[in-house]
């Protein structure tokens, strides 16, 4: 019986100069969360310094990914930008829940909602 190594998958939708979406589905651990942070690294190298993030197809998190959104989080704001998370499944707003992340990036229910809040931010 073969082990299956974790999956992530990160879609890129461009919404203006300074806007991003990235789909994130699969699973967000130590062995994958280098690819998200190398994402939402080249967004913000390319100015875009408000990013969605659209958790609905995200099925698992641990502290690795956990990292990743703080880290991006940090580097948005320090750019006058900001994180928006959007519709994340119930065991990723869990570990969010349990470890506080929801008092600093509160959830929003979807993508439109993220938008309009990244738009009402500028």
């Amino acid at each position: 019986m073969s082990e299956q190594k974790p999956h992530l998958d990160v879609d890129v939708e461009i919404r203006d100069a300074r806007t991003a979406v990235l789909s994130v589905g699969g699973e967000l651990d130590m062995e994958t969360a280098g690819r998200l942070d190398d994402r939402l690294t080249e967004q913000l190298g390319q100015g875009r310094n408000h990013l969605v993030l659209d958790l609905s197809a995200l099925g698992f998190m641990d502290s690795s990914g956990l990292n990743v959104l703080i880290r991006s989080l940090n580097r948005a704001r320090q750019t006058g930008g900001n994180m928006y998370l959007a519709a994340p499944t119930s065991a990723v707003r869990r570990i969010l829940e349990i470890t506080g992340v929801t008092t600093t990036i509160p959830p929003h229910a979807g993508v439109a909602e993220a938008l309009a809040a990244a738009g009402d931010a500028r």
